[in-house]
């Protein structure tokens, strides 16, 4: 399955002068990723910096040699490529813990991401913290992934402080939490991966409007979410990725 279209960006908002966020795509080995760092300026954007490295080192070594041992996790419930993908989070994450755990609480670092990659008909995502994943198929819009973080105590849907808060993440924990699932890719699908920059301000129905609009420039559809999320009072770092096939 090819994708038609494709399109990402980063921000750092209209308040932060440091931009924690980050993306990677490699249309090559069909890996596609994005991060929300936590730590501050000069410690959390270098901190992804470093786990975005390690993971497409892991996943590239794998992608050379198919054969190799997978150290730390293997079930067959999931695609090779999916068990590669969650040997290289489970390898990134404990190269930042170690780091982490060295150092005084004020110089850690972590990352929630959505990572995803594609082996023919299907992709692969691993979710950890509090980023969003959307699928819209056949005129219905469906969030792949809850975002793990503090929003279920939120009564305030836009202005609670909690929302904001991961309770997962790379670096954060000893043990790596994380959500796995495999979707069987359908033509027609559009894909949309969000850090809470953007939608911690904005509604289901007006991600799906912006998806859906008609424009021979994708990269609108993001300039879009970004205002309107800076509209309603944003100030965190801001990404988004869309991919449609």
């Amino acid at each position: 399955m090819n994708i038609e279209n494709f399109s990402v960006e980063t921000h750092q908002g209209p308040f932060l002068n440091v931009n924690e966020d980050d993306f990677h795509f490699d249309f090559d080995n069909e890996l596609y990723m994005i991060f929300d760092g936590f730590g501050g300026a000069g410690i959390g954007d270098k901190a992804v910096e470093n786990l975005k490295h390690n993971l497409i080192s892991f996943y590239k070594n794998f992608v050379k040699d198919r054969n190799s041992t997978l150290p730390f996790f293997y079930s067959s419930k999931y695609l090779l490529e999916g068990n590669a993908l969650i040997n290289a989070a489970l390898n990134s994450h404990q190269e930042l813990y170690l780091e982490n755990i060295k150092k005084p609480i004020s110089e850690r670092a972590g990352s929630s991401a959505i990572l995803a990659v594609q082996a023919e008909s299907v992709l692969t995502f691993l979710s950890t913290g509090n980023c969003r994943a959307y699928l819209h198929r056949k005129g219905r819009i469906y969030e792949l992934f809850k975002d793990d973080s503090f929003q279920f105590l939120s009564h305030d849907h836009f202005n609670s402080h909690l929302k904001n808060i991961p309770l997962s993440g790379f670096g954060l924990f000893k043990d790596f939490h994380y959500q796995i699932k495999e979707v069987r890719i359908s033509e027609g699908d559009k894909f949309l991966f969000l850090t809470d920059g953007v939608y911690g301000r904005i509604e289901e129905e007006e991600v799906e409007a912006s998806l859906l609009r008609p424009t021979v420039n994708i990269k609108s559809k993001i300039t879009d979410l970004f205002t309107l999320a800076n509209r309603r009072g944003n100030l965190d770092n801001q990404t988004c990725m869309i991919i449609e096939f």
